[in-house]
């Protein structure tokens, strides 16, 4: 028996219930929680209807841990599965160390007031949670997520050294609205708002947000314009993958989007300090969030492909090898199986893949661990049989 609890009832959470749902063999008890109860009965009603299967429900605020912890005493799940908010990281695996519950994340920790996306809060969790005897799995959604297992498994099977990676996350789909964002607003703008990085050479470079831009020639979707942000996975694929010499990550904007984008920075709506409105303070960002169109809501209105892989250069017998591998989901598909859109769909099949990893016991070890850190090869089985189909295209060596 594998009782799992779901944290978040946004698009992801959908996409991570419904694919749970899929696998009752695997998954014999789910619970989704959210402090908004009817998103929890929304998306319930739906599985119902799509997959044949019932799950519970829960009301729950997940920066309370005493109430967590005590929710998690009750439940004695097996796994407590993340796809709340990044600021929520913490409390929840303080909840799961009190209850002795593994824990399962698909982005890094985030302060609220501070656009500062690192992994050294959840690192300093190791040795607790390695004390406790469970387990933490860090970033198991695309990216990060589905991108480390694609560099872990070139270096294991495609590659004797890898010299540079750049992940390339390309997004085709077309939703008919003026401006919104993919996933949560408020996350996806300061991401792409904060000055751009990159590991080059054993040192952290940095770049004016948005100042390094390249046309790259996707499978599927062609040639596209694509932009140097941060994202979380460097950090972790820096360390992990031996010999590296550059990582690089690159995501498509329209330039409409970046129009609208630059318009919103110029007059302050996407600041995360806290202006006084009618004698309360609030972040500009969270009233911009509150006025954008839900992500959870775009899944009928958008159509179209995304693309998402690993552009890797390294050495195999002696001989330069580059390779692209990666990911390409259609939009209508997506919400026909799970009622999502393709950028849910992404993260929220992987947290379930990870899932299924450690209720297994391939993955399950005592301590905080990154997706790249454990065995590929049975995770990327799985993604060619749930929904996340990969190809390998050879490209020529610089």
């Amino acid at each position: 028996m594998s009782k799992i609890v779901i944290i978040g009832a946004g698009g992801v959470g959908n996409v991570t219930a419904h694919k749970c749902a899929q696998l009752p063999e695997i998954f014999t008890e789910i619970i989704l929680a959210s402090r908004t109860l009817s998103k929890c009965e929304a998306i319930a009603t739906d599985i119902v209807k799509k997959q044949g299967r019932k799950i519970r429900i829960a009301e729950l605020d997940a920066d309370d841990v005493e109430a967590t912890t005590r929710f998690l005493k009750i439940e004695r799940p097996k796994l407590l599965i993340n796809v709340a908010l990044p600021y929520q990281d913490l409390a929840l695996m303080d909840a799961c160390l009190a209850a002795r519950v593994n824990y399962l994340d698909t982005a890094n920790y985030e302060p609220l007031n501070e656009a500062k996306f690192e992994y050294k809060w959840q690192w300093a969790y190791q040795e607790r949670f390695k004390k406790a005897g469970i387990t933490a799995l860090l970033g198991s959604g695309f990216d990060p997520g589905v991108t480390n297992v694609f560099c872990a498994y070139a270096q294991k099977y495609l590659f004797d050294t890898i010299e540079t990676i750049d992940i390339l996350d390309a997004n085709a789909g077309d939703h008919g609205y003026p401006f919104a964002t993919n996933f949560n607003p408020e996350i996806n703008i300061r991401e792409i708002t904060q000055k751009g990085r990159y590991w080059d050479c054993g040192k952290w470079e940095e770049v004016e947000p948005m100042s390094q831009h390249r046309v790259y020639d996707f499978p599927v979707l062609g040639k596209m314009d694509a932009y140097l942000l941060y994202h979380e996975e460097l950090e972790s694929l820096s360390k992990n993958i031996k010999g590296l010499k550059r990582i690089r990550f690159w995501m498509t904007f329209s330039q409409n989007y970046l129009k609208y984008l630059r318009v919103l920075e110029d007059i302050g709506m996407t600041s995360i300090d806290a202006v006084d409105f009618k004698g309360q303070q609030i972040q500009p960002i969270e009233f911009l969030k509150a006025v954008l169109p839900d992500p959870a809501s775009l899944g009928p209105r958008t159509k179209g492909k995304t693309c998402i892989g690993c552009d890797i250069e390294g050495i195999k017998n002696g001989v330069k090898k580059r390779i692209f591998i990666y990911n390409s989901c259609d939009h209508q598909t997506c919400y026909e199986e799970v009622s999502s859109q393709a950028i849910s769909y992404t993260t929220g099949v992987p947290a379930m893949i990870g899932a299924k990893m450690i209720l297994r016991g391939l993955w399950k070890r005592p301590g905080v661990w990154n997706v790249e850190q454990n065995d590929p090869k049975p995770f990327m089985e799985e993604l060619n049989k749930r929904g996340l189909e990969w190809q390998i295209i050879e490209l020529p060596a610089s």
